[in-house]
C-alpha cells in the first residue's frame, strides 16, 4: 500500500481503516482481526466512539506488537483547554494500552456561532496538542473539520501547525479550496466520510466509469480521493467490502473521469457544518 508523508517525516498509509458505531467488543475483535488480515494497518478511533477499550482488547487478542499497528485517535469537545486535552490523551492512552498515539487530532474546532472567543478556544486547545507532540506521547499532531478560516486563525499563534486535517470528503464535496490550502501549507487532507452517506452509490454518472474499468462504484469514488491527494479513512464490517475498498492501487482514472467526478452536485453528504452545527456533548 502507498505511504503519505507527513511535515514532520511521519508515514502513514494512504487507507486506514475507520471503528466509528463498532462498540461491541466481540464484533471488534473480528472486524479488527479481518481489517489487518486484509492489509490495513492504521486504525482510527476517537474518545466520543466509546470504544478504545473494545480496540485495545482486539489489537491484544490479535498478539500484535506496537510496531505493528498505527494508532489514531480524537479528543472531544468536552476536553478543549491546553490542560484538558492533554488529560484527555493521557485517559485515552491507558484505555488503549500504549503509550503513544501515532496521530491525535482535535475532533471538532469550537464553533464561531456558539462561542464568540472561538479563536482563544481553538488556540488553548492547540497549545496542548503542541505540548503532547512534545513530550513524544503523540507521533503527530492534527485537526478535524477545520475550514481553511479556522486554520488560518490558528496560525497566529500556532508553534507547530496541524500535519493532518480530517474532514468530510467525498464525489459530491469535492473540498477542492481547502485540498488546495492544506497542499500548500503542508499538511495532509484525510477524508474521514470518503463515501459521503453511502447514496453516492447509486450514481449513474460514477456507475458508468465504473464499468469501463471493471471495478465497483466504490472502488471508484476511493480511488478518486486518493488521485485528489488525500488520505482515507474507510468504515465496514464486511470482509468483502474491506478486500474491495483496499484493493484500488491497481487502476487510476484519467483526466477527464477525474474532472466528470469532481463536478458532480451535491449529493450524499454527511451534512455537518463546523461552523453551523449545535455543540456535542
Amino acid at each position: 500500500m502507498d505511504q503519505i508523508k507527513l511535515i514532520n517525516g511521519i508515514k502513514l498509509p494512504q487507507i486506514g481503516f475507520g471503528t466509528w458505531q463498532i462498540t461491541d467488543r466481540d464484533q471488534m475483535a473480528e472486524v479488527f482481526s479481518n481489517a489487518y488480515d486484509v492489509g490495513y494497518r492504521l486504525f482510527d478511533t476517537a474518545a466520543a466512539y466509546s470504544n478504545e477499550i473494545a480496540l485495545s482488547k482486539a489489537i491484544a487478542r490479535k498478539g500484535l506488537s506496537r510496531e505493528e499497528y498505527i494508532l489514531s485517535d480524537k479528543v472531544w469537545n468536552t476536553s478543549r483547554g491546553c490542560e484538558a486535552v492533554q488529560e484527555a490523551c493521557r485517559r485515552s492512552l491507558k484505555k488503549l494500552k500504549t503509550d503513544y498515539f501515532d496521530l491525535y487530532l482535535i475532533h471538532w474546532p469550537a464553533s464561531m456561532k456558539l462561542y464568540p472567543n472561538w479563536e482563544e478556544i481553538n488556540a488553548d486547545t492547540w497549545r496542548g496538542m503542541e505540548q503532547l507532540y512534545r513530550d513524544g506521547m503523540v507521533k503527530a499532531i492534527g485537526v478535524c473539520n477545520f475550514k481553511t478560516h479556522h486554520l488560518e486563525a490558528l496560525k497566529k499563534t500556532a508553534e507547530i501547525m496541524p500535519m493532518v486535517d480530517q474532514v468530510e470528503l467525498h464525489p459530491g464535496f469535492n473540498q477542492n479550496e481547502l485540498l488546495e490550502y492544506c497542499r500548500v501549507n503542508n499538511m495532509v487532507v484525510q477524508a474521514s466520510s470518503p463515501l459521503g452517506n453511502g447514496k453516492i452509490l447509486n450514481n449513474e454518472d460514477i456507475c458508468a466509469i465504473a464499468v469501463e474499468k471493471k471495478k465497483t462504484i466504490a472502488q471508484v469514488c476511493l480511488r478518486w480521493g486518493l488521485q485528489k491527494g488525500a488520505a482515507l479513512i474507510s468504515k465496514t464490517v464486511n470482509i468483502g467490502r474491506m478486500q474491495e475498498n483496499f484493493d484500488i492501487f491497481d487502476f487510476t482514472l484519467n483526466e477527464k473521469e477525474m474532472d466528470a467526478i469532481d463536478n458532480l452536485p451535491y449529493c450524499g453528504g454527511i451534512g455537518i457544518d463546523p461552523d453551523e452545527v449545535k455543540e456535542f456533548g
